[in-house]
């Protein structure tokens, strides 16, 4: 499945590749909680920042339980974000913190592609297997926008 998240200021669109709207991710008050709704307005999952800048911590939240947490290991040397819930394990790596693998479990299923618009804002181009593709692999791109996101802006 290929699809883009479009950053603009607290808001995010995701699109197909077709350019028709899929979901939109929408911040929710002054924290930092990311609300994923589909094209009705449905809320889907939430994401909550729980840690700093200087080491975030994420977590997926799926009908008030949490679903999955997210750390970012590491923000300089080989950039990684991982992400487990009780069944699986996700590991989102990067050398240049613009280009990552999505791994699951141990085998690569895809990869973000980040580029900076032209309005300034980051955007995220995902392309991932479909039997891996779920609705909350599109959270990953805030949390990759949360986590490196002012660095590959300069």
């Amino acid at each position: 499945m290929e699809f883009q998240v479009i950053g603009k200021g607290g808001k995010y669109t995701v699109q197909d590749k077709t350019g028709r709207l899929i979901y939109s991710i929408k911040k929710k008050g002054f924290g930092s909680r990311y609300n994923l709704m589909d094209a009705s307005n449905y809320n889907l999952y939430t994401l909550v920042q729980t840690g700093d800048a200087k080491r975030p911590f994420f977590t997926i939240i799926l009908n008030d339980n949490v679903f999955m947490s997210m750390e970012c290991t590491s923000l300089f040397l080989n950039p990684t974000i991982k992400a487990k819930n009780k069944t699986m394990r996700f590991e989102i790596t990067s050398k240049d913190r613009k280009n990552f693998d999505i791994i699951l479990n141990d085998a690569k299923v895809g990869n973000i592609q980040s580029l900076l618009g032209v309005n300034g804002e980051m955007q995220y181009h995902f392309d991932v297997e479909n039997k891996a593709f779920d609705d909350y692999i599109s959270l990953f791109a805030v949390a990759i926008d949360r986590a490196f996101g002012e660095m590959n802006k300069s």
